[in-house]
């Protein structure tokens, strides 16, 4: 007795940000740039960390780590991302979104916890680990008497405020907001900030706030700059 007919399903087709073909190169190009920045800032935060000296502590040790987890978040989905914008078959097989479901997620979860070990303590909820260290941190920093004091230590904890307040703001946005007409698109809107922006602005906001990454990127500058000047001479004035 011969078994009925049926069709076996073994991708997903891919909806994407936009139908327009036209828009579609534009957004390539975007997305092709962020990505280059994300690759180029987590990885320079990451040799930095590695090389000097000064910056071989706890926080930066986590700080190089968030970097890592970064450039594989935004790795995971971009190069299949940039491909599909060029492509006419926008499909992924079901072993593919699988994978690529399980590496984002264990990514995420990754991120959540290296922020909140970033914060100070180790605990089972990392968004309750984060708003409770910021608790006594700032009543912390109310009981310093001394303006410039309480700036220092404001300037101090700024960096990861703001990298916690995009991380989680953005997840918020996405899961807490209310059902809509436009929900499908307002959900690519927050899923694109926090998939591709976030890990693209972290080495920024943790660099341009940071004395001491600016000092030890200063340090790299200026060595290389010197080291180049003393090759010219070297062979110039012989």
């Amino acid at each position: 007795m011969s078994s009925p007919n049926h069709t076996t399903v073994t991708e997903f087709i891919l909806l994407g940000l936009t139908d327009d073909p036209v828009l579609e190169k534009i957004l390539f190009g975007v997305f092709l740039v962020i990505y280059l920045i994300t690759l180029a800032g987590n990885l320079c935060m990451i040799m930095l960390i590695r090389t000097n000296s000064h910056l071989q502590t706890p926080m930066y040790f986590f700080l190089s780590h968030l970097s890592f987890v970064d450039i594989g978040y935004s790795s995971n989905i971009t190069p299949n991302m940039l491909h599909n914008f060029l492509s006419d078959q926008k499909t992924i097989s079901y072993a593919g979104c699988f994978t690529q479901c399980l590496l984002f997620i264990a990514l995420v979860i990754t991120e959540f916890y290296i922020l909140a070990s970033m914060a100070g303590l180790t605990l089972s909820s990392s968004l309750f680990i984060i708003v409770l260290s910021y608790l006594f941190i700032i009543a912390a920093i109310l009981r310093i008497r001394s303006a410039e004091g309480r700036h220092k230590a404001f300037s101090t904890c700024g960096s990861h405020l703001t990298t916690v307040t995009l991380f989680y703001g953005t997840l918020f946005c996405m899961y807490l907001r209310t059902p809509s007409e436009k929900s499908v698109e307002e959900s690519k809107i927050i899923a694109v900030f926090y998939t591709f922006l976030s890990p693209m602005l972290n080495p920024l906001i943790y660099s341009l706030r940071n004395k001491d990454v600016v000092h030890a990127m200063q340090q790299i500058i200026q060595g290389n700059l010197f080291h180049k000047i003393e090759i010219w001479l070297s062979v110039h004035l012989k």
